[in-house]
């Protein structure tokens, strides 16, 4: 950046700087940049597999459902990537997306870049309320609400323990999740431990690895619906994130009423994890992990952490789904590599930011 200077009445004066790069530009770019990232992630999920399709007929096929192309692919082919993986991969982009505004949202609302939907809890306590209704042998928008009922509850104890306990804030309301998803975890083990062994017990615990093995167009409008309507309002309020961040009481000088708005915020939260919980059951640490490179990348703004959280969970849930059924001749649950990844992330994190979580120096 220069600046120009200017002679006034035999003054000599400093005018504006005559070139400031926008910081708009690096966050266009970097938004540019997870696009083409998203669309290579899914036409490479469409491609790869047992039965392997050539990418430019994966991307012949898929322009042909919009425009009159010739057909220069099997039927075989048009099957297997439309029948099969396509459902899959609308899936996990959904669902991966969906957690990683959730995260963005609970670190700014907390303040906290240890904050997510799994390390408060909310995740364990959609579990439970999922499995339940697994247990009573009803699926679908069944699903949905008791995972949502269950993930509230969770949020509802994480906040009454972090009030009622002297200490700092946050590290209360990290503690309150480590012991609320405990709680719930112990549930859903008892609830595992007492379902029947042959009806109930098997799809329990295949749901509880965290799969998208029997991924249709059915699962994907039953994801879409909870979490888009979250998603819009979260991207509708984004701005409000930034004023969150700030504090109570800047907030309250702004005209915001925080507490209304934190409510509102985690309800949108709760709702998404819900409706990736019910399809696909617990899928951990995409919401730690996003917004935190996402930040690393284009700052702390949360008019623009949110929607490109959204679209680097989207490319990176995809790209575990992929892998976790290309490693081995045996699926391996998407849940196991997740957490495989994000827990250490979880310590690196852990270790920068311990100033902020226990308030010491070094």
């Amino acid at each position: 950046m220069t600046t120009s200077a200017v002679e006034i009445d035999g003054k000599v004066v400093e005018d504006e700087p005559t070139f400031t790069p926008p910081r708009q530009w690096r966050a266009t770019v970097v938004m540019l940049v997870l696009v083409v990232l998203l669309v290579v992630v899914a036409i490479t999920a469409l491609a790869v597999g047992r039965y392997y399709v050539p990418p430019n007929e994966v991307a012949r096929l898929l322009l042909g459902l919009v425009f009159p192309l010739d057909e220069t692919w099997y039927p075989q082919e048009r099957s297997v990537v439309l029948d099969i993986r396509l459902p899959r991969v609308l899936l996990s982009m959904i669902i991966g997306a969906g957690l990683a505004v959730t995260g963005a949202v609970m670190q700014a609302v907390f303040r906290n870049p240890l904050a997510s939907a799994q390390v408060l809890g909310v995740s364990s306590g959609a579990s439970f309320g999922g499995v339940l209704i697994l247990m009573i042998g009803v699926g679908g928008v069944y699903l949905v609400g008791g995972a949502f009922l269950g993930g509230v509850l969770a949020l509802v104890l994480v906040l009454l323990i972090a009030r009622a306990t002297p200490g700092s804030p946050l590290l209360m309301i990290v503690l309150g999740g480590t012991v609320v998803g405990a709680m719930f975890q112990a549930m859903v083990s008892f609830v595992t431990y007492i379902a029947d062994p042959y009806r109930e017990l098997p799809s329990i615990v295949f749901w509880l690895l965290g799969s998208f093995a029997t991924a249709g167009y059915g699962k994907v409008l039953i994801a879409l619906v909870p979490i888009a309507i979250g998603g819009a309002v979260v991207l509708a309020l984004r701005w409000r994130l930034n004023i969150l961040a700030m504090g109570d009481e800047d907030a309250l000088s702004l005209g915001l009423r925080p507490a209304r708005m934190r409510l509102l915020l985690l309800g949108c939260v709760a709702l998404i994890t819900a409706g990736a919980v019910a399809v696909a059951g617990v899928i951990s640490w995409v919401g730690l992990m996003v917004p935190h490179l996402v930040r690393m990348l284009v700052g702390t703004d949360n008019r623009i952490v949110v929607p490109m959280s959204a679209l680097l969970g989207a490319s990176y849930l995809t790209l575990i789904d992929t892998l976790s059924r290309t490693l081995s001749t045996a699926e391996i649950p998407i849940g196991i590599l997740t957490a495989m990844i994000g827990a250490p992330f979880f310590v690196v994190l852990l270790i920068r930011n311990r100033r902020q979580l226990w308030g010491v120096d070094g």
